[in-house]
């Protein structure tokens, strides 16, 4: 019996290589790349992302993400979640659909301006733009004594907001991915304490991501008194952020007013266009209240548990990415989160030592490294065009006119191409 499993597992794996193989290749791909920009689409990284064939967009703040749109999502997910684990997080998935009851005890069924509602036979739902409303009854079915704290809950989760002004691509969607952690503590000095860290996460997040974010005071909104985001510096940004020369002080426009100048910084303060990637609260007990989630005291006493919110959106780094790294001729993935690490071309008529395009494939995958493949029969400035419109950081020319056994290199960020051989680019791209 195990015989027979394992023979089906290995065929199945064989099976699944060989489809692994095919995805690879561009021209199996649903997408394709547009030489236009897509109409009605005035945001930068809406135009490129559905031209190279990430996204496709369904209606305004709502996409489809496509076979190259779902790796690089998957692999911000993965920094993020990596680094929230880091800090003692502990991933759950929490429901799309939220009682309505849950809403009303926090006021927020009415005082929520952006709240989808959907009724139904089994009653109204809320579609959840944030968990508070859940996660805080879930943790007061386990958290009792002041034994139970600290504990920290995230999920990576889609969200939904009617956002009146969805015109920004995936920067600001009416369904997007989201990242919601929940810290709860017995105490202010421990949630201080924690707060710290998850800055520190966030800092390590961003510069993964290839992000240069920058920690800004802002307003707290319907969540708390003030918060700290995470902002960067982007022309076509939504908001409007005050910041000291040195880099290292940020107000937001909403909190700084007309004030040019900021007792922290003591010099005149940068006006920039910034897009928010990320904000963290301290909710204290604004949430653990209405619900009556209370832990006992090693003395006797009942106490409310204090608690935080760390918020990072997943589709909106994405996003941000492709605002601030492109240049004329499309994206420039980070590696970090690039959907693959090589873009290799063949041009037909090669006739090298490494026997064609399909071998050097094979070599490079062996190696683990990701490759995306382009084997159509198009011409070779179209298949460089697409190279550069897709981003992917290197791209890996074989031909006969690059030479026998030799491989044209060419970074993404860069126009100066080199040729090299099968056995450095190998070196180069796993070292």
């Amino acid at each position: 019996m195990l015989q027979g499993l394992s023979h089906i597992y290995s065929q199945r794996k064989i099976e699944d290589d060989k489809l692994t193989v095919k995805l690879m290749r561009l021209s199996q791909l649903i997408s394709k790349t547009q030489r236009q920009d897509p109409a009605q689409e005035t945001a930068l990284n809406a135009k490129l992302l559905i031209r190279a064939g990430f996204i496709d967009k369904v209606a305004a703040g709502i996409y489809t993400y496509l076979p190259l749109g779902i790796r690089v999502l998957a692999k911000i997910s993965q920094i993020v979640r990596e680094e929230m684990d880091n800090i003692g997080g502990q991933e759950i998935l929490m429901p799309v659909l939220h009682p309505k009851e849950n809403w009303q005890k926090t006021g927020r069924w009415d005082g929520f301006d952006v709240l989808f509602k959907v009724k139904g036979e089994a009653g109204e739902f809320a579609l959840g733009p944030t968990h508070e409303e859940i996660v805080v009854p879930l943790t007061k079915k386990f958290i009792h004594s002041y034994l139970d704290l600290p504990k920290y809950l995230y999920q990576i989760q889609t969200k939904f907001r009617d956002e009146p002004r969805a015109k920004s691509g995936i920067l600001r969607g009416r369904e997007f991915l989201m990242k919601d952690l929940y810290s709860f503590h017995a105490n202010e000095s421990d949630l201080n304490d924690y707060y710290k860290k998850a800055k520190g996460a966030y800092d390590n997040i961003f510069k993964r991501v290839g992000l240069e974010a920058i920690e800004t005071e802002a307003a707290g909104g319907t969540f708390s008194k003030y918060s700290h985001e995470y902002q960067v510096i982007n022309t076509n940004g939504e908001d409007t952020i005050y910041l000291c020369p040195q880099g290292h002080t940020a107000k937001n426009q909403e909190i700084i007013e007309d004030q040019t100048e900021c007792l922290e910084c003591g010099k005149k303060l940068n006006i920039e266009k910034a897009t928010e990637v990320g904000n963290i609260f301290k909710l204290k007990t604004k949430y653990s209240e209405p619900f009556e989630l209370y832990y006992t005291e090693s003395n006797g006493s009942q106490k409310p548990v204090l608690m935080g919110c760390y918020g990072i959106g997943i589709s909106r780094i994405m996003g941000t990415v492709v605002e601030v790294k492109n240049d004329k001729n499309g994206i420039i993935w980070p590696k970090s989160v690039a959907p693959y690490q090589v873009h290799l071309i063949s041009i037909k008529d090669q006739e090298s030592s490494i026997k064609n395009e399909e071998e050097v494939y094979q070599k490079l995958t062996k190696a683990k490294v990701e490759v995306l493949w382009d084997d159509r029969d198009v011409s070779a400035g179209e298949k460089f065009a697409d190279a550069d419109l897709i981003g992917i950081p290197v791209r890996l020319v074989v031909s006969k006119k690059v030479g026998d056994g030799k491989i044209e290199w060419k970074n993404r960020e860069s126009d100066k191409t080199k040729i090299i051989s099968f056995d450095e680019t190998l070196k180069k791209l796993t070292s």
